[in-house]
């Protein structure tokens, strides 16, 4: 892996990590376009580490609170928010790493996660803020998360769409869903250590890990401002048409046999 291609896939990770696009469709496209089907579990570890420095960065004021208040609602907020993808990543793990290596399915999971934007655009604007978020809407909105277990199902873009649904504001439903995504990320790196201490690493060079990581942190935190912004005032249906186009561009790849 070179370094251009070592950027070019932190800017891709740290882009759809928080775009409600999914990061790990595009990252198994990305690799697949640069012949790096091989380079998996070490390099997604380290583009991983790159956008959860990106989340720190920005909900520094959260994390520091939530450090000095332990027992804090918003702590138990993210605890009850996390309980769904732990449990469904625990229990079918093996299951997704295996879809998520064969990318047989990414193509049917766009057009899906397409669906779900398109439709949560309908819902009128709610009226909660972070201090009105209850628990059973926090469980709601983990139970989305966890549904975007699937590649190419965005993580971001399901627990938007449970904010919303939750009658959360679209700001605080982008909000909420960013700040959810620390313990879903870091979640995600521990299970991988786990199994690179075992010896699945592969061999790639220390400075282009760096600058994939470095490419993730920059543009993941470029990401997460722009879209709780974005969300303010515009729709998601551009971002449903642009999973849908991609979408049906892969399953035609695939249908084909160039993919």
């Amino acid at each position: 892996m070179t370094k251009i291609e070592a950027f070019i896939l932190g800017l891709i990770q740290g882009l759809t990590e928080f775009l409600p696009i999914s990061s790990t469709g595009h990252l198994y496209l990305g690799r697949h376009l640069f012949g790096l089907d091989e380079a998996g579990l070490f390099l997604d570890t380290m583009l991983h580490i790159g956008t959860l420095l990106a989340v720190f960065v920005f909900y520094k004021e959260e994390l520091f609170y939530m450090v000095r208040k332990p027992l804090s609602k918003l702590t138990f907020l993210l605890v009850v928010g996390t309980i769904p993808a732990v449990v469904v990543g625990l229990l079918f793990k093996d299951y997704f790493e295996n879809i998520s290596k064969t990318g047989i399915t990414i193509g049917w999971e766009f057009l899906i996660t397409g669906l779900f934007l398109w439709g949560a655009d309908g819902i009128k604007n709610g009226y909660k803020r972070m201090e009105d978020i209850t628990y059973t809407d926090a469980f709601v909105i983990g139970t989305f998360q966890a549904a975007a277990i699937f590649p190419a199902i965005s993580r971001s873009g399901l627990t938007i769409v449970g904010g919303l649904i939750r009658k959360l504001d679209r700001e605080t439903a982008a909000y909420f869903s960013f700040l959810l995504s620390i313990p879903a990320i870091a979640g995600g790196i521990v299970l991988q250590s786990f199994d690179l201490f075992e010896g699945k690493a592969e061999n790639i060079s220390a400075s282009a890990l760096a600058i994939g990581a470095i490419s993730s942190a920059l543009f993941g935190y470029i990401a997460v401002r722009w879209m709780i912004r974005y969300l303010q005032k515009h729709s998601l249906k551009a971002f449903a048409v642009y999973v849908w186009i991609l979408g049906l561009l892969v399953l035609t790849l695939q249908m084909t046999g160039i993919f």
